[in-house]
């Protein structure tokens, strides 16, 4: 089962779950504003992609990331902020199996397909 993290308000959330539907996947959509990854789920994201820091995961350009003063906070402290204010995560992630994929281009989720 694929599942996508998705923001329907990005243009690059809209295309990568454009093109997986263009290939015949329905993937499960959470929606990630409305309902927050836990600590955990972070954690377990962050595996999957593969990522050695919570911040690789994080939209550091975010004007919030820079009003809660993110810049030298340690790993928990940023999973923290993640759980609190989700659109601090980049966007959108596609999950298959045990792998996943941030959607940035949107064609670079296909090598988990």
């Amino acid at each position: 089962m694929v599942t996508i993290y998705h923001n329907p308000r990005c243009s690059k959330s809209r295309e990568t779950l454009a093109l997986l539907t263009a290939r015949g996947i329905e993937p499960d959509v959470v929606l990630y504003l409305q309902t927050p990854p836990d600590r955990e789920t972070l954690q377990i994201l962050l595996q999957k992609l593969g990522m050695q820091s919570a911040r690789q995961l994080m939209r550091t350009k975010e004007a919030m990331y820079s009003e809660l003063a993110l810049g030298d906070k340690n790993e928990s402290a940023l999973l923290d902020a993640m759980v609190k204010h989700p659109a601090l995560i980049e966007r959108p992630i596609v999950i298959n199996a045990d792998k996943a994929r941030i959607g940035r281009p949107p064609e670079a989720v296909l090598d988990i397909l």
